[in-house]
C-alpha cells in the first residue's frame, strides 16, 4: 500500500435489518444515506490513526474496489475514514464494583 491509502474487507450487507423496535426493514427500502463497518487489511506508510485489523467505518458510495486473490477489497483514503470502533478489552476483567 502506498501514502495514505487503507486496503478495506468490507462486512457481508444483510439484505434485510431489523429496527431497535424490532420491525423488520426490507433491503427495497430507501432511506438516509448508510454508512458501512469494514476491517483493515492492509495499509499504506503514512497512515496514521488507523492500524492492521481495526474496524472502520466509512462511506460505500466513495470507493474504488479491487479484486485480489478472488477476494473483493475497497481501497479508501485515510481521510475518507469516518470512524475508527474501540476494541473491547473484556477478556479477564470482573467489571467495576461499587
Amino acid at each position: 500500500m502506498l501514502h495514505d491509502r487503507v486496503l478495506v474487507d468490507p462486512e457481508t450487507d444483510r439484505s434485510e435489518r431489523q429496527s431497535s423496535a424490532g420491525l423488520v426493514i426490507p433491503a427495497t427500502a430507501t432511506g438516509p444515506k448508510r454508512l458501512t463497518w469494514a476491517t483493515v487489511v492492509a495499509k499504506g506508510e503514512h497512515v496514521r490513526q488507523v492500524a492492521v485489523g481495526d474496524r472502520v467505518l466509512y462511506d460505500p458510495e466513495d470507493r474504488a474496489e479491487v479484486d485480489l486473490g478472488g477476494t473483493d477489497y475497497v481501497l479508501l483514503r485515510e481521510r475518507d475514514v469516518h470512524a475508527v470502533a474501540e476494541r473491547s478489552d473484556d477478556a479477564g476483567t470482573t467489571g467495576l464494583y461499587l
